[in-house]
């Protein structure tokens, strides 16, 4: 996973959407796409470039990790989100735990099957 620390502040929007699709190594039309269904809000600079921060590229990994490891729609997604902001809890941390504790329990058991 990618990291950024120290030197930016998570918040501060940084990165064009080019960078930002290439640090991810997603298609610059996912991220539109994505910002399209309300999941993620880039800033803009006053020429209307997307620009995105640390945080947002956190955020896009867990939408990749959600759709892509856990089979959830990106309308599932964003229900998550919702429900997450609402309720104030960590739903979407539980979720990757369980998921990393499955795929130990996985990984586990094919090598003892070996």
């Amino acid at each position: 996973m990618f990291r950024v620390e120290g030197v930016i502040d998570p918040a501060q929007p940084v990165y064009v959407i080019s960078v930002a699709a290439g640090l991810l190594q997603v298609h610059p039309r996912t991220l539109r796409i994505y910002e399209e269904e309300g999941l993620i809000c880039p800033s803009r600079t006053e020429t209307n470039i997307r620009l995105f921060s640390a945080n947002d590229l956190r955020r896009i990994l867990w939408i990749r990790h959600l759709t892509q490891e856990l089979g959830v729609n990106l309308a599932g997604v964003k229900l998550l989100f919702e429900l997450e902001e609402r309720l104030g809890e960590r739903i979407l941390e539980r979720l990757y735990e369980e998921g990393r504790d499955e795929r130990s329990e996985k990984a586990t058991a094919k090598g003892a099957r070996r």
